[in-house]
This record gives C-alpha cells, sequence and structure tokens, in this order.
C-alpha cells in the first residue's frame, strides 16, 4: 500500500519526483555546463557546529579544510581568526595544501568581521572561514553581501 497525499484545497496536487520531471520533460541527472550558476546572496554564508573535545573536533575538521585546500578554484582558502589550536604546524600535519591558505588575524583597530568581509570582498579568496560563536542578522547579512560581491562563500564554524 502506497501513501497517497490528500490534496490541499486551493494548492496544486503534489507529484512524485518522477511524475514531476516527467511532466515537466526535464532529465533527472542532466549534465553539468560549464558555466557557473549564480548563487543567491543566501547561500553564500554556511555554518557548522562542532561539540566535544579540542582533538575530536580538529580530526573532524582536518579533512573539510584539507578539501577546502585542494579545490580547483586557484585562489586563498582564508581563515580568519582561527582557534589557537589550528597552528601552522597543526595545518602541516593535517596534510593541508599550506601554499593555499592564508591565515589572518584581526588587529586591535579592526574588528574580525571587518576583515572576514574585506577578505570575501576581494575576490581573491575561494572561500573565508571564522569561527564567530554567534552571528546576528546583521553580521549573517555582511557575510552574505561581501561573498556575493567577491564571487566567494563564507563558512562560520562553531565550536561547542
Amino acid at each position: 500500500m502506497q501513501y497517497q497525499p490528500q490534496p490541499i484545497a486551493g494548492q496544486p496536487p503534489q507529484l512524485s519526483l518522477f511524475e514531476g520531471l516527467i511532466a515537466r520533460s526535464l532529465a533527472p541527472f542532466a549534465s553539468v555546463t560549464s558555466t557557473p550558476i549564480p548563487q543567491p546572496a543566501d547561500d553564500r554564508l554556511s555554518e557548522m557546529t562542532l561539540s566535544g573535545s579540542g582533538d575530536h573536533c580538529r580530526l573532524l575538521l582536518a579533512p573539510i579544510l584539507r578539501e577546502f585546500s585542494e579545490a580547483t578554484d586557484t585562489r586563498w582558502l582564508t581563515l580568519i581568526a582561527p582557534p589557537a589550536a589550528l597552528s601552522q604546524s597543526w595545518l602541516r600535519e593535517a596534510g593541508l595544501n599550506r601554499d593555499r591558505i592564508l591565515l589572518l588575524q584581526a588587529r586591535e583597530t579592526q574588528a574580525t568581521l571587518e576583515l572576514a568581509c574585506k577578505a570575501l570582498m576581494s575576490g581573491c579568496s575561494h572561500t573565508v572561514i571564522t569561527w564567530f560563536p554567534r552571528l546576528d542578522k546583521a553580521s549573517r547579512l555582511k557575510l552574505c553581501v561581501a561573498a556575493a560581491q567577491g564571487n566567494a562563500q563564507s563558512l562560520n564554524i562553531r565550536l561547542g
């Protein structure tokens, strides 16, 4: 017995995935085009939360950062004010491509958010990673706009 959704007044009936593709004459697995599809500003910022011991968090973080450091995009992977545990030696031991990573620390006169926005807007980085414990709506908007201007991605990692 299959589940059949009940129609809701005022809304078109829900089609299954394949019925919808057939109705629109779309190929389900179309080949990827060579021209990049512009992303809305909302898709430029991602957040990830890691909790647990510091060693465990670094163990989970290493392959993610390694993947970013070996991206086909030749621009920088920029880390803004990373935790002290993510030192130059740890990055090397984790197998990251150090030639493609830029580590930036905020100065007293420059806020970390401002530095992240400048790095995103410059267009020199494919991904800018920050470690803000919490992002308010205004900060999220600033990062999204800056990332869109620089055609970059912003990733905020919250350590719990």
